[in-house]
């Protein structure tokens, strides 16, 4: 993937998913449905989450979050998007700070709308405090769950000790009646939240002159899903409100608005198509690809998805010939030249990506996962006369990206290039506590304090991290 290509691993604790196309409140809700008999729908995995980073991708969902968080009253920068490598249509919370989506969001939706419709409810959720009041709402239900299971064991232990099938029976059924309360006194609050949440989000579309045309869109794909089972199912064990009922509900009060009929911006669409395209080309199995984009489909997006399948299928020629076919068409894309300066890195033509990084990198200066890229390449030529240049650039990416362990990696290997093995010690050090390694981490930042002078900032860095206790 673009900037880094990076899939990372996100701790299983903070993981929730839900049965494809559905909206999920929060990953808790997971934890939650376990303790009251597994609600319908839900599961938790064991494992960790595949994050996606891209900087393209990063920057369009910025820029579609954007004005709903300044409407919604959250402030710029505190929220981010997370991408999560699976191709079902879903997006959470967990908390104030990051919502996160799935690839399969954007790969579904046409248009910006539909996205953006996703994002305004998922702030739904956010702005409403409804991640607090669930907390809340979890223990009353494991309450009840917990008075009628005692009453059922009660009930139980008398039937045992008189001799009596029939109340030991009777216990039972108290007990499953009282995990069946819980559950659905929780469920009907989660159906709650979800219908504040639609409110706010229509709201939000509303104040941005947007129109709730795509949250209804991807509604109506919940409800054709649900379309043969809906007849068997139990409206009051749902987590979220029946299909039908939502959309009914959403488009009367969407159809209000004056910007129902509102279409994205042109040049938004044309960014949505080629995000679209890119994330199409890496996550789905060639034959997929090929017949989206067969190659009389001459579009800027047919033409970016068939370069990232050559890439992908590692022919190199198909790759730079239809990579230097999309510059030509857009010189000023960053992310062409993003794409060629990895393609050629990953061929093993360090000299050559880095030149195309530089480039990527002047047309979009702010993009740390491009700049770290591009330090990558300089460490990756293995020259020491951009070993300082390749230290600068990594420096000024983890700045604005610091999850990355890869790029600590980079870092050290560049200062080791220039003969600075405590500054590179500690850049280990720092990678490992990225990745959550905390005993690693201490015994290299122990190591680098004794090549750095006593009191620096990079020894107080690494006597942090000797000293730091989870």
């Amino acid at each position: 993937m673009g900037g880094h290509r990076l899939f990372r691993r996100w701790p299983a604790a903070r993981r929730g998913r839900l049965a494809p196309r559905a909206l999920c409140l929060a990953a808790a809700v997971a934890a939650a449905a376990a303790t009251l008999a597994a609600a319908p729908a839900v599961a938790q995995s064991s494992g960790s989450v595949p994050i996606v980073r891209d900087a393209e991708t990063e920057e369009l969902l910025r820029d579609y979050l954007s004005p709903i968080l300044k409407v919604a009253g959250l402030p710029s920068g505190t929220t981010e998007v997370v991408l999560i490598n699976r191709r079902d249509f879903n997006a959470f919370v967990v908390d104030s700070r990051r919502i996160f989506i799935n690839v399969g969001v954007i790969t579904t939706s046409e248009t910006p709308n539909e996205v953006i419709g996703v994002l305004a409810h998922e702030t739904g959720h956010i702005a409403g405090g409804h991640l607090v009041r669930m907390r809340d709402a979890m223990a009353k239900a494991q309450t009840m769950a917990a008075i009628g299971m005692i009453l059922g064991i009660g009930a139980m232990a008398v039937g045992v000790g008189s001799g009596s099938a029939e109340m030991g029976q009777a216990g039972i059924g108290v007990v499953g009646a009282g995990m069946q309360t819980a559950q659905r006194s929780f469920l009907a609050y989660q159906r709650g939240e979800e219908e504040s949440a639609d409110r706010a989000a229509l709201k939000y579309l509303e104040k941005t002159k947007q129109s709730a045309k795509g949250m209804l869109r991807v509604f109506e794909g919940f409800a054709d899903e649900q379309l043969l089972s809906a007849r068997f199912t139990d409206p009051y064990a749902q987590s979220h409100p029946m299909p039908r009922d939502r959309i009914a509900q959403l488009e009367e009060r969407a159809r209000k608005s004056p910007y129902f009929d509102a279409a994205d911006p042109p040049a938004l669409q044309a960014r949505h198509d080629l995000v679209r395209a890119k994330l199409i080309a890496f996550t789905e199995a060639p034959a997929s690809i090929a017949r989206r984009y067969p190659a009389t489909d001459q579009s800027l997006p047919a033409r970016y998805a068939r370069a990232v399948l050559a890439h992908r299928i590692r022919d190199p020629q198909a790759t730079h010939r239809e990579l230097d076919a999309l510059i030509k068409a857009q010189p000023g894309n960053a992310f062409f030249w993003e794409l060629k300066g990895q393609a050629l890195l990953e061929s093993g033509r360090p000299k050559e990506a880095v030149a195309a990084l530089q480039k990527a990198v002047a047309l979009a200066p702010d993009a740390a996962l491009i700049r770290t890229l591009l330090g990558e390449a300089m460490v990756a030529t293995g020259e020491r006369s951009l070993a300082d240049e390749a230290v600068g650039h990594l420096n000024r990416g983890l700045v604005h990206d610091s999850m990355g362990g890869v790029s600590y990696r980079q870092l050290a290997t560049a200062y080791a290039q220039r003969g600075e093995i405590g500054m590179a010690d500690l850049a280990t050090a720092r990678g490992l506590m990225a990745e959550g390694n905390v005993d690693a981490a201490r015994r290299y930042a122990a190591r680098a304090q004794t090549k750095l002078k006593p009191g620096s900032p990079a020894w107080l860095q690494a006597d942090d991290i000797v000293s730091y206790k989870p």
